[in-house]
């Protein structure tokens, strides 16, 4: 029995192990020495400070400006790390992007853990964009020219980083006077509205349990802050081109979030794409995914670079 029990454990341990390099593939390789930035402190609170990562191109197509793009990442808005941009998801897209002359930064966010809500998170994102904006010369960045993009719930929070007004989301005070205008928003997989009842089933909102901790409290007891973490809401016909990524048997947060922003967006006359990848589930997980990853890759990366002006 007691051998059993060991077994069990290390079958346990080892499949945890597996789950984890799975999750957050090792492959800094291509980006190692001169031209990335790690752990570079965007902001301070409460002590703590807020990092992000920042990769940039080759030196032979790296220029003065560069045009670039904030990364939000996912983990059910109270987990998830910087690295996860390099998921399978999001790797080719990265590649593609530095290899075409853009600087990525991925970044790092307070998390929706009592009492931070995602509230403080969107806070997060704008004051990422808002630091690189301020220290624009120092990381060799075009001030106009770039975009945002995240997963899951980094799909959500960069929604409504880019959508939703400034005012209501005050951060750093010494970033207060920058008001970011991003290019482009790509959207993986999304939660696109706390509003609408209609996309809850078979999701991991369908119990309402989850509203808690992205509100901090119920939708009947945070109905303004609903609004503010619903992007949806925030379409109009002045709205920054959207491409929506989301797989067709994603049973975390369904489709019908993405379909339900292009109802929207057609309602509002505003500029949202949708790319429904057959077979994959959550963060594209599945077999025969179509288009693959690579295809996905070059339809995103093709996307953000049409929006991002002259690139290498």
């Amino acid at each position: 029995m007691k051998s059993i029990k060991i077994s069990i454990l290390l079958t346990f341990f080892l499949s945890s192990i597996s789950v984890l390099h799975a999750q957050v593939p090792a492959d800094f390789g291509f980006v190692e020495g001169e031209n990335y930035k790690k752990d570079v402190v965007y902001k301070t609170v409460d002590g703590k400070p807020v990092i992000m990562d920042v990769f940039y191109p080759n030196a032979d197509v790296l220029q003065k400006e560069n045009p670039w793009v904030v990364f939000v990442h996912g983990g059910g808005w109270a987990g998830g790390v910087k690295e996860n941009i390099f998921r399978d998801s999001f790797l080719g897209t990265l590649k593609t992007l530095i290899a075409s002359g853009v600087v990525c930064a991925t970044i790092d966010y307070r998390l929706a853990r009592k009492p931070v809500t995602s509230y403080e998170s969107v806070v997060d994102c704008k004051d990422a964009t808002r630091f690189l904006l301020q220290n624009a010369d120092a990381f060799k960045l075009d001030k106009e020219q770039y975009g945002i993009w995240g997963g899951s719930a980094g799909g959500h929070l960069s929604l409504v980083t880019a959508l939703a007004p400034d005012a209501p989301f005050p951060g750093d005070p010494s970033l207060a006077d920058i008001h970011p205008k991003y290019k482009f928003v790509t959207s993986f997989f999304p939660f696109t509205s706390c509003l609408n009842p209609d996309i809850r089933p078979n999701s991991i909102f369908e119990n309402g349990k989850l509203f808690n901790r992205l509100l901090g409290g119920t939708l009947e007891e945070k109905p303004e802050l609903a609004r503010l973490m619903s992007p949806t809401e925030f379409l109009d016909e002045n709205s920054l081109p959207i491409l929506l990524v989301h797989g067709e048997k994603d049973t975390t947060l369904p489709i019908i979030n993405s379909l339900y922003m292009m109802e929207v967006a057609k309602e509002k006359n505003a500029d949202v794409q949708l790319l429904a990848v057959k077979n994959a589930g959550h963060s594209m997980s599945g077999k025969n995914i179509s288009p693959s990853f690579e295809g996905i890759a070059e339809r995103c990366s093709s996307f953000m670079l049409s929006h991002l002006g002259e690139t290498n």
